[in-house]
């Protein structure tokens, strides 16, 4: 099996209710899909979102990335030499991440496809079931709490709750949610590196004085501030996760000597690929960190490859942030990986088990 073409495609879907965090408000998903094509008829799908403001990564980079200086370089190669793979996409160029991510996602699906297997097995095997949380958007605070109601209606018992603009009307938010959803869900909150040190610090001591328990914090302060994420960390209860902080291998092990941070957040995106979400999860176990898969505004291409490396590294990845396809107003994508509500399951079809994408607009470039 080897490669013969890398096509591109947009994808386009609307959001059930905009989404809206301390850094952007964003009203569809709007991808760029990789079509790896190959001389056995065989097709991988790999998807990367843009995210200037995290990653530094546009649409238009993505697709000049992957057409420039990855492709040339996988014309021919066979997928069963996964590793040599990997290593072209990582070398190919520094840092564009999520063009890493996309290619390096059709490429497993094939190499799983060439195998007749289920990408999760070829990983390492588990249980094909996750359970995640959905997003709760910033926004007024009874618009809060009736989303987070609606949430737990629909079988939602983890609230990932965006906070990080103005940290006094985040604690009012965090106090009239928690007192709408007591017993009924977990709150987890997100800052978008919206908060100051202190400032986290006192607003956290607060709510833990008051007997709201959160599940986690995630990235409290800017995300080249380890001292801040340090000083939280040393000073709270509440567990505190590295998001933004933690993109690849190199910081993960930077945070976790520092003890700045007690979770860390893995995103294919973040990381550039599976293969370094990986090696960030086997680090992690080493030193006996857990860890979260996440996602960017994804469509359950790019969801339902998070959702096989969480499931292979379920002894490390105890919580799952997989709620991209469950924001849309529908899933055009036809899988092996089913979203319905909070429950994930994963099928048996060989890799990502993806039979039809609807709505793609081919790129001619």
């Amino acid at each position: 099996m080897k490669i013969t073409d890398i096509r591109f495609a947009l994808l386009e879907v609307p959001l059930k209710t905009p989404f809206k965090t301390a850094l952007r408000t964003v009203n569809e998903i709007k991808d760029i899909i990789v079509i790896v094509e190959t001389d056995s008829g065989h097709i991988g799908y790999g998807e990367a979102p843009a995210t200037a403001a995290i990653t530094g990564d546009t649409l238009g980079s993505i697709v000049e990335t992957i057409k420039s200086e990855m492709k040339p370089r996988l014309i021919g190669r066979d997928i069963s030499n996964l590793n040599e793979i990997t290593e072209i996409i990582q070398g190919s160029i520094m840092k564009n991440y999520n063009a890493k991510a996309a290619v390096e996602i059709a490429i497993y699906d094939l190499f799983a496809q060439l195998y007749g297997a289920p990408l999760y097995k070829i990983l390492g095997g588990g249980e094909p079931t996750l359970s995640t949380d959905i997003t709760i958007s910033i926004d007024y605070i009874d618009k809060m709490v009736e989303d987070s109601l609606k949430a737990v209606e629909l079988g939602f018992d983890i609230l990932k709750v965006k906070v990080g603009k103005d940290i006094g009307l985040d604690m009012d938010r965090v106090r009239a949610i928690d007192a709408a959803v007591k017993g009924k869900a977990l709150i987890r909150l997100d800052a978008n590196q919206g908060w100051t040190a202190k400032g986290a610090v006192n607003a956290l001591r607060s709510l833990e004085d008051s007997g709201i328990i959160l599940e986690l914090v995630e990235q409290p302060v800017r995300a080249e501030d380890l001292d801040g994420m340090k000083y939280i960390t040393e000073r709270v209860v509440t567990p505190v996760m590295a998001d933004e902080s933690s993109f690849g291998p190199r910081e993960v092990i930077e945070l976790i000597k520092m003890r700045a941070a007690d979770i860390i957040n893995i995103k294919l995106m973040k990381a550039g690929g599976i293969s370094k979400a990986i090696k960030i999860a086997d680090i992690a176990a080493t030193y006996g960190v857990e860890c979260m898969i996440g996602c960017m505004l994804e469509s359950s291409i790019s969801v339902s490859a998070a959702a096989h490396v969480a499931v292979a590294k379920s002894n490390i990845i105890t919580k799952v942030d997989l709620d991209g396809p469950s924001l849309c107003q529908y899933d055009p994508v036809v899988c092996g990986v089913k979203f319905n509500n909070s429950e994930i399951t994963i099928s048996d079809s060989p890799g990502l088990g993806i039979k039809s994408v609807k709505n793609l607009q081919f790129l001619d470039v």
